[in-house]
């Protein structure tokens, strides 16, 4: 089951079907299947049904603590031990992992399953019943299996000043990213969009070192910010602009000037994609004001489009915060 986007939490309206309010983290989407009986194998299946047991070995180690004929839904997160924090590269690593390597980086790079829905109990399928008796269940199985880590139960409140709360404050702590929103008579309806996402999203500024399209129409915008040395980094692109955003940018663009940092560098066209924009250069010398989610790289990479907000012609590249400053650095 999957999550609509909104931009903010939606208004509490007298008489509307009660709703659940969880965190929204930043892993990557799990089933857990354990087997039906004694011998049976675990199973970890990903969004798209590939299934990654094999990547995951301490998960399916730790998998000993559930009973059989389980299906839970959950995300997986990595702790990097070295880092000290929640890393999405180090999951990105761990899911890619072959079988003979994935016990060495599980040492390294430890997972843990947040577990938010129960859809299936002692064989039985409850993808029928309503999401207030589906979460009652999954309470009282890491009750009554006193579950640890990795196994943790997803913060899920029905008091909507805590679910402001969360998005406002939580989201400061790496790995939460905003809330998910789910009527509590609810069915779980695989493949549709039957819950609501919503997720923080802070402004910031960034330079802008090249562009798609021409210069006199610009489509998006590629961005960096300098580093402790002077160089640009890229730290994302924008989604596509709007047609009086477009005329606004095109306005203030300078063509390159020979010896451009960027000059021959490829960019992906999407984090993790290997097809590339056809970008044109320009002078990096605009400071674009930009809103975006939390989803950011260690170093201050987006991994998902920002949106462009204005030219800030009232601040120079020297007043951006330096790459790796995180997410909610603003020049001011």
């Amino acid at each position: 089951m999957l999550a609509q986007a909104a931009e903010a939490i939606p208004p509490v309206r007298p008489r509307a079907a009660a709703v659940a309010y969880e965190q929204k983290l930043d892993g990557h989407r799990m089933l857990v299947f354990t087997p039906a009986g004694p011998g049976g194998r675990v199973l970890l299946q990903t969004r798209r049904g590939s299934l990654v047991q094999d990547a995951f070995p301490d998960l399916v180690a730790a998998a000993e603590q559930l009973p059989h004929g389980l299906v839970l839904d959950g995300e997986v997160l990595v702790w990097d031990l070295r880092e000290g924090r929640l890393s999405f590269e180090g999951l990105q690593r761990r899911a890619a992992a072959r079988a003979r390597t994935a016990p060495a980086l599980a040492v390294r790079l430890p997972a843990y399953y947040v577990a938010f829905d129960l859809l299936q109990e002692d064989g039985v399928e409850l993808l029928t019943l309503p999401q207030r008796e589906r979460r009652r269940r999954l309470e009282r199985l890491f009750a009554d299996r006193v579950l640890t880590a990795p196994w943790t139960l997803c913060p899920m409140t029905t008091d909507v000043a805590t679910a402001r709360e969360w998005l406002e404050s939580w989201t400061d702590v790496s790995g939460v990213e905003g809330l998910v929103i789910k009527s509590l008579t609810g069915r779980y309806t695989p493949g549709s969009r039957g819950w609501t996402k919503v997720k923080r999203r802070d402004t910031t500024e960034a330079i802008i070192g090249a562009i798609t399209g021409t210069l006199t129409r610009p489509q998006l915008l590629v961005l960096g910010r300098h580093d402790a040395a002077g160089r640009l980094r890229t730290v994302g692109r924008t989604v596509t602009l709007r047609p009086d955003q477009a005329r606004h940018v095109a306005e203030h663009l300078t063509p390159a000037d020979p010896g451009h940092p960027w000059a021959g560098a490829r960019f992906a066209s999407a984090w993790g994609r290997r097809d590339v924009l056809d970008v044109t250069v320009v002078r990096p010398d605009l400071v674009a004001e930009i809103s975006a989610d939390r989803s950011v790289d260690h170093g201050g990479v987006h991994r998902h489009p920002v949106r462009f907000t204005r030219l800030r012609l009232d601040v120079g590249v020297e007043d951006v915060p330096r790459f790796g400053a995180g997410p909610a650095a603003a020049a001011g």
